[in-house]
């Protein structure tokens, strides 16, 4: 009877498994203790297979052919991959949230069984190879409980940790999705509380990961990597939150911690509250429609920075403005100094575009895994640091700052240089990667064999004129080695020492002992220079580990750099101010939308905005397409950007310090979640009137419109008066005309329109914002806009202009609320009923 093998079988009926599927199991039982679900590439020759049950995941997983590895004794499912196609499959799985653990052979096929080990833990969140991750950040999260929410991030391809605090599970969620964790690690009390569990899978779609959350061995683990207990985790939640994520990937690096250097507590409330409905609703990082270009988002208008590093920095600034002003003013004065001076923008720009990636090349010196050409391109990158630090002579402030931490290292690029070719090869073991002179014995060895091969190479010219054959040829092969090649015509004069090794068609070739001598050395020489240039090279990484604190130093200090200059570009093109940031008013005079400026050019029409401490609303009417979502997506663009200490599309800006940017612009159905557009219009509205203060920025567009007209009109204008109440400051675009009335009855609010006219059957936008509400939404006009057909747009226009003959139940409100019963005489109160009876039967008032 044939024995089936898969994840949970080892081998059954008349036969064990073969000693291979034995060292597959060993293994992959091994990565289950560790890594649970985790697939398991097991090296075979050129190609990584997958056995059993793991076989068939693999396949669908991957779409692999699915085969069958079979014998008397047993029969498996097989798939497998190339080793070369391996990372396009590993970057697919991880995509998927599938952990995978690679067991690599460690010597050369022979005829037992090969030694093979898992070399690589790879998961979404602790990947560290550069060919896996995006150019953006790569957060590990985890989360824990007591005395409130704790939350710790770590990026292992650059060594940023960071934690926080936080009292609320709100806050906790509203930061988690600010960051962007691609792997979460849940305490088991989070992780074991269905509700909160479901809550939470359904607020964040990302792999959800398991580990230990005990105190005591938090604590050992944060001892372990850093050498104390920093005094900032001053909370059981932040002990078990840090040690649980670096347990975690440390489990997954085998170990390899060193390019965590420290743990920073940073304060939420320190920082601008963006939500991730904020940062979608502003299109920060992601367009809201699927079919836009990643240009239409702010980060794609902002995209000037020449490194990878500051990319990375710019997306940080905007996942997390500042609220201290004299951070901001710092930051702004770098822009401005760098603005002013043209030619040091650019001769730092010019630098910086040669740069590598710094920040994760310091990573990799600080764990040893960094290969030949990351070493080469760490010191190509270092050279380039002097020639900023030179230009930045004489700056002040932020600049100046930067400067000093801008150290050349130069150390690390003399022994670099000293001890790399120019040009290395890829992997370590390919030979000619050590300059000759660094090392005294490689040298010899290297010199030895090259004398050898110069005998070889003398050996044909004195071989001929030895046996007087011309036409006698060294060549060499994998098969035979060095050989000596004659044709058949000169057989008769092949020498006696000749020993003849293989026969061709027209030829032969021999060889001799001296040759079979030679080639024995060369290789045993070349063998001994590869192992001791690894060694060499070992050294050299462990070196340059030694500077991995000054590396990453360094490589922060670039990538700040980067984003200021880019901004700096930025205000240079496009005409962007310096904003002011003022106690109380928001004032902005001409101010742009940063990405529909860059997409329309001059035809974008500017606008003003006024909001102080006696107008802290903006009520804002006008036909749909006119702009009204513009006007307020350029205010909150406006406010974000001074926050992060950029300058701002507008001919002047003041601007204050926001504790929070709430939004609730456009419309969406979570289908997967079960909610209407509505329901998810009200979870969004909730959480911003249980967050406003009197220090937010509020933008609300058409709030109510998912519902009926009259329920809509009653929950905006209860939401206007909500707001009104917390003092923030808010822009309230909105299509329910009665609440224009509101301008005269609650202090602080002021009506305004976008302009827009019909002229000859046809609708004429202005995207002009003006005082006053609007007088018609143009809702028909609109829809003739967009292409509906004629016949319907003219019944619409047809049933419209009854209604308005007719009245409607907001012109019987405005004429109920304009009555003085004071003043109202028995027959004119009957007058009335009669002119109100007669119109909602159609009749002619």
């Amino acid at each position: 009877m044939t024995a089936t093998f898969n994840r949970g079988l080892k081998g059954t009926g008349h036969g064990a498994l073969p000693p291979m599927l034995e060292q597959y199991v060993r293994l992959r039982d091994e990565v289950d203790a560790q890594l649970p679900n985790a697939l398991l590439l097991f090296q075979c020759g050129d190609f990584y297979e997958t056995f059993g049950e793991d076989a068939e995941r693999a396949a669908r997983l991957m779409g692999l052919t699915l085969t069958h590895k079979t014998s008397k004794d047993f029969s498996t499912p097989m798939a497998g991959l190339p080793v070369r196609a391996a990372d396009a499959h590993i970057e697919k799985l991880l995509s998927q949230g599938v952990r995978v653990a690679v067991a690599d052979q460690l010597e050369e096929p022979g005829t037992g069984l090969m030694d093979r080990k898992v070399t690589q833990l790879l998961t979404p969140g602790t990947v560290t190879e550069e060919r896996l991750l995006s150019a953006d950040e790569n957060f590990l999260a985890a989360v824990a409980t007591g005395d409130g929410y704790a939350l710790a991030l770590l990026d292992l391809s650059t060594g940023e940790f960071r934690c926080a605090s936080f009292g609320t599970r709100s806050a906790l969620y509203d930061d988690l999705s600010r960051w962007r964790a691609r792997e979460v690690l849940l305490a088991p009390e989070l992780g074991g509380n269905a509700a909160l569990l479901a809550d939470f899978q359904t607020r964040f779609p990302v792999m959800l990961s398991h580990t230990s959350f005990d105190e005591d061995a938090a604590r050992a683990e944060l001892l372990s990597v850093l050498g104390d207990l920093p005094a900032s985790l001053s909370t059981p939640a932040l002990i078990r939150a840090c040690g649980a994520v670096l347990s975690y990937a440390r489990g997954t690096q085998q170990g390899r911690l060193e390019m965590v250097r420290r743990v920073s507590r940073y304060e939420p409330g320190a920082q601008l509250r963006l939500n991730d409905w904020a940062l979608r609703a502003l299109e920060v990082f992601h367009p809201q429609h699927l079919h836009s270009v990643s240009e239409s988002t702010l980060i794609g208008a902002l995209s000037e920075t020449r490194s990878a590093g500051g990319r990375r920095r710019l997306r940080s600034w905007l996942r997390a403005p500042l609220r201290d002003a004299v951070s901001i003013a710092a930051r702004q004065g770098g822009v401005d100094a760098l603005l002013r001076a043209g030619d040091l923008r650019h001769g730092l720009r010019a630098l910086l575009y040669r740069a590598h990636d710094l920040e994760r090349l310091a990573a990799r010196v600080a764990t040893r895994r960094a290969g030949p050409r990351e070493v080469a391109a760490l010191a190509r990158t270092l050279e380039l640091l002097p020639d900023a630090a030179a230009l930045l002579e004489g700056q002040e402030g932020l600049l100046g700052s930067l400067r000093n931490r801008l150290g050349g290292l130069p150390d690390v690029v003399a022994l670099i240089r000293a001890a790399l070719i120019e040009d290395p090869p890829i992997r370590i073991g390919e030979g000619g990667l050590i300059r000759e002179g660094f090392h005294a014995h490689l040298d010899e060895l290297r010199g030895a064999a090259l004398g050898h091969r110069g005998w070889i190479a003398e050996l044909e010219l004195s071989e001929r004129q030895r046996s007087g054959i011309q036409s006698l040829k060294v060549g060499y092969n994998s098969v035979f080695g060095y050989y000596l090649e004659i044709s058949s015509a000169h057989y008769s004069r092949v020498p006696a020492d000749y020993q003849q090794v293989a026969t061709l068609k027209d030829r032969a070739r021999f060889t001799r002992p001296d040759l079979r001598e030679r080639e024995r050395e060369i290789a045993r020489l070349e063998g001994a220079a590869d192992r001791l240039e690894a060694e060499v090279f070992n050294e050299l990484r462990a070196s340059l580990s030694q500077h991995a604190e000054a590396l990453s130093e360094a490589a922060g200090a670039v990538s700040e750099l980067d984003v200021l200059a880019a901004l700096a570009e930025i205000a240079a093109e496009r005409g962007w101010v310096r904003p002011i940031t003022s106690d109380g008013p928001l004032r902005l005079t001409q101010a742009r939308h940063p990405v529909v400026e860059r997409s329309v050019g001059e035809r974008f029409v500017p606008n003003d905005a006024e909001l102080h401490h006696e107008r802290r609303t903006l009520l804002i009417t006008g036909p749909n397409m006119a702009g009204k979502s513009t006007y307020l997506r350029t205010v909150a663009l406006c406010a974000l950007l001074h926050q992060i200490g950029s300058f701002v599309p507008a001919e002047r800006a003041e601007l204050p310090l926001f504790d929070a940017i709430h939004t609730r612009i456009g419309a969406s159905d979570d289908l997967a979640g079960g909610r209407s557009t509505f329901m998810v219009e009200m979870s969004e509205l909730a959480d911003i009137l249980h967050g406003a203060t009197g220090q937010s920025l509020v933008i609300l567009d058409e709030v109510g419109r998912g519902t009926s007209t009259l329920d809509g009109q009653a929950i905006a204008q209860a939401a206007l008066e909500g707001l009104h109440a917390t003092g923030a400051y808010t822009l309230f675009a909105t299509h329910y005309f009665e609440l224009t009335r509101l301008e005269g009855q609650m202090p602080g609010l002021l009506n305004l329109h976008v302009a827009a006219e019909e002229e000859q059957n046809s609708l004429t936008f202005y995207h002009q914002v003006m005082p006053g509400a609007a007088r018609h939404s143009y809702g028909v006009e609109v829809a003739r806009l967009a292409g509906l057909p004629q016949g319907v747009t003219a019944r619409a226009a047809q049933l419209l202009a009854g209604l308005n003959a007719h009245g409607d139940d907001g012109q019987l409100n405005r004429e109920l609320a304009a009555l003085d019963l004071n003043k109202l005489t028995p027959m004119g109160a009957l007058e009335l009923l009669q002119t109100w009876q007669r119109a909602a039967r159609g009749e002619e008032r």
